[in-house]
Parts: C-alpha cells; structure tokens; sequence
C-alpha cells in the first residue's frame, strides 16, 4: 500500500461575499473551508495520493462539518484532535482591478490555537507516512501550535521521513511572544523542501534578500545568491523553491517558479493569468503539486513544471481548494511526461 503524505495545520471556515463585491455590501456571506495545510491534503488527494490531515476542531456541528468536508476528498481524518469551542474563520474579499484582496482573521482562541504537543503522538501519527508538510502558518498560530510543529518535523526526521514546509510568513498572525525567525531557524534544520520567496527569506529566516519586487518584471537570476545563502545555512536541505508572482492588476498576474537544488537552478514556464477567479491557495496548489511532482517524476524539472501548472489552473477555481486532477494539470502543460514517471 502507498505511504502516506500527512499535513498539519488549522482548518478555517472561509466566509466571502459573493462575485466582486466588498464585505457586506449585500447581506450575503458564502461559506466554504479552507487552510494552507488543508488545501495541499486536497490537491494531493486529488492527485491520488493517500493524505491525512492533522489539526484540532471543536466538537460541534461546525466541527463536524468541516470533517465532512474534508472526507469528501478522501483524505484520513483519524488524526484530528477534537477540542476547544470554535473554529477559526477568515474573511475574504476579492479584489479587482487596482482593487487588491483583501483578508481579514477571525480565529483568535480557535481550537487549533490552543493545541498542545502532548495533543499528538507523532509515532502513531507518522506510523504509515513517508512525506510530512507543514507551513510557517502553523507555529505563528500560537505557542503550542508551535512547540507542536517543531516536535513534529524533529520526529519525522528521527523516522526517516521526508519534511517540506512553505515559509509562509504572516506578519498578522506573529503576536503570541517569539518573533518568526526565533522559531523558523530552528524548525529550518529539520526539512528537506523549503518553498519561500523573498519576503519569507526575510521576515521568517532573517535573511536579507536584496530584490526588488516593485519593479513589475521578476528576474529569476536575481535569486540565486539568497538560495545558495539558504543552502550554506541549511546544508541538509534538497530542494529550495520560490514562486514568482508578477501582478499587472488585482485580475492579472504573471505566474512562474525557481526549483533548485546544489546542482542545478531551474526556472519554469511563466504563465500570464489574466482573469484571476481567486488567487487564494495558489502558493498552496504549488507546493502539493511540487510535494507530488518530486515523488512521481524522474527529472525535477518536470516536477517544477507540474507544479506551476497545478496553481495557475488554481486560479480559475473559487474557494481554497484547487479541484483539479493530475490530467488536468498534464493537458495544460502541453506534454506526456508519463514516461518519465519514477514510480
């Protein structure tokens, strides 16, 4: 039977006004679930990979929901813990034109916020699995959110499985004492895949970056010398990579990545999206595509060109998580690389 991708982090209720429009212009809200963590299980599954979804749910009709929700797809929810009163809830607004986005967190005293290592027994947990993921929303949430995280990835590297993590820095959700790098640095030694861009590197690890992304257009080459910084800090690392948004307007944005590893530095297709439906879970579709792409393709590059295609169709998909099958993404990079699969 194939192993197991497990993710950890909080399960939010989503609610977004509909079509355009700004919150409560009209008296109608619509309600799905999604998370960072979350989205990458569902893509995963969608891909046939066997996922499950670690993260805490109070134990009412909401909760339950959400579970539901979730098994929909697929994926195990035999891990979730089931405790405290409420589940976390996030705003979202779309934005268009030179509208931006806009997000607004409603999870303080969730369920999830108030998780505790001694919640989770990771040897259990981790019994069947083969590739762990998380992302730095997790330990921003609170301190045991993050005292959990970190004893997850020391675990699963004790067990011999694969760790990535999406940096993910969210400035809003750092308020609970430690500042992210004093957390980041350390959860960084553990992982084999870091996806992070240069505000990541920067906010979260404490690295300079030196690139200007105001200027529109995105010179790949201009990240080499963060990347070769983030592999001399964390030698035991595989893979680093970065997605490269490039936005024209709030419904416009240039959508390509880096993949890189000691060896090569690899820069994919960029893709123009010119009609976004909703970029929220774009970075996410990326990583579940690239965590798929480097365990299926022989040729990482192939795996860097899975995964940008998986969130730029991403972006034509409302709500948090990406429906779409591996064929999908396949018909839209314009090639059979079944030949090259690995396993």
């Amino acid at each position: 039977m194939p192993k197991t991708i497990i993710t950890f982090g909080e399960l939010m209720l989503r609610l977004s006004p509909p079509d355009h429009e700004v919150l409560l212009q009209s008296p109608i809200l619509e309600a799905t679930f999604g998370g960072a963590e979350a989205n990458v299980a569902v893509s995963l599954a969608n891909y046939g990979e066997n996922t499950s979804f670690v993260t805490a749910l109070p134990n009412n009709p909401i909760g339950k929901a959400a579970v539901m929700n979730l098994r929909s797809f697929g994926i195990d929810t035999s891990h979730i813990v089931f405790k405290g009163e409420r589940v976390g809830i996030y705003y979202a607004q779309k934005g268009s034109c030179f509208r931006p986005s806009q997000v607004i967190y409603d999870r303080a005293h969730s369920s999830f916020s108030e998780i505790k290592p001694e919640d989770l027994d990771w040897n259990v947990i981790f019994e069947d699995a083969d590739w762990f993921h998380v992302t730095g929303i997790t330990p921003a949430v609170s301190e045991g959110a993050a005292l959990a995280t970190l004893e997850a990835v020391k675990k699963a590297k004790d067990m011999g499985i694969t760790v990535s993590c999406d940096l993910n820095y969210r400035k809003k959700l750092w308020k609970w004492g430690k500042k992210a790098p004093e957390v980041m640095r350390e959860l960084a030694k553990y992982l084999d895949v870091m996806i992070a861009n240069e505000e990541d590197c920067q906010l979260a690890l404490g690295i300079d970056a030196h690139i200007d992304v105001t200027k529109g257009a995105l010179d790949p080459e201009s990240y080499k010398g963060i990347i070769k910084t983030v592999f001399d800090l964390y030698p035991q690392l595989s893979y680093v990579a970065t997605t490269l948004r490039e936005s024209v307007s709030a419904d416009h944005n240039n959508w390509s990545a880096i993949l890189a590893n000691k060896d090569a530095f690899m820069v994919s297709r960029k893709y123009q999206i010119t009609d976004i439906v909703d970029r929220v879970g774009g970075g996410d579709s990326f990583g579940a595509g690239l965590i798929h792409g480097l365990r299926h393709f022989k040729d990482p590059k192939d795996a860097l060109e899975f995964a940008v295609a998986a969130s730029a169709l991403k972006h034509t998909i409302p709500g948090d998580f990406n429906r779409v099958s591996k064929e999908d993404v396949l018909n839209l990079m314009g090639g059979d690389v079944s030949g090259r699969v690995q396993r």
